[in-house]
């Protein structure tokens, strides 16, 4: 389970409670709470509002609390270093991050490419391995990749969602997009259905498919119980 600080996973829980999952966002754990009520979870999911930059001495897990701890698509923070050695203090057998291995999921680098525009690619997963070594773990790095399909209902109903893109010096690349757009809009199969947030899928896709890589960067803990 992903959030925003980090989620926390307890396969093996002696404390009664399989899973902790912590986010910074109160919305977020609102919607975690209404699903752990639909599905009658309560036993199974604590919710706990974290932030990486909250004192967890003082308001998270305490150390060596959980079997695995991970955080999925989440490691956003001033102090990289600081959130690993969260993770790798509050487990007791595995720690596990998720983080992009190319563009930011914003991006749809195929498009971005051949229109012309820059694009800044994340190496933060390169840090975090840099910084593991440095913290005398053996991290393990295994690169996937989920793809993704923006769909929308007309042309300019493309352009203005693509061009949400178009930042950072690539605001002039309006029409290249628009040309792009219009050559390689095609319908969609599945227009109507539901698509991967519940909402209906437009009537318009592209003809590639945007894909995001991410690595899995996973390694066994390297700080002692504490006394």
């Amino acid at each position: 389970m992903g959030c925003g600080a980090g989620s926390i996973a307890i396969p093996l829980a002696q404390d009664g409670h399989p899973v902790i999952a912590a986010d910074f966002s109160p919305a977020m754990l609102g919607t975690l709470d209404a699903g752990i009520e639909y599905y009658g979870l309560e036993d199974r999911i604590t919710p706990l509002e974290l932030a990486w930059d909250d004192d967890w001495d003082l308001v998270g897990p305490v150390a060596k609390a959980v079997d695995v701890a991970f955080a999925s698509r989440s490691v956003t923070t001033t102090n990289l270093k600081d959130a690993l050695a969260k993770l790798d203090r509050t487990a007791r057998r595995r720690c596990a991050v998720t983080m992009v291995a190319n563009s930011s999921p914003r991006y749809d680098l195929h498009l971005m490419n051949a229109i012309g525009a820059s694009v800044t690619c994340s190496n933060g997963f390169v840090y975090a391995f840099n910084i593991l070594i440095q913290m005398g773990a053996l991290p393990q790095v295994t690169y996937f990749e989920s793809p993704r399909r923006d769909t929308f209902d007309s042309l300019e109903a493309g352009v203005a969602d693509f061009s949400r893109m178009l930042e950072h010096g690539n605001e002039d690349k309006v029409d290249r997009l628009r040309d792009y757009i219009a050559q390689h809009m095609i319908e969609n199969p599945h227009a109507g259905e539901p698509g991967s947030k519940g909402v209906p899928q437009g009537c318009y896709m592209l003809d590639h498919i945007r894909k995001v890589r991410w690595a899995f960067i996973a390694w066994e803990p390297v700080s002692a119980p504490s006394s």
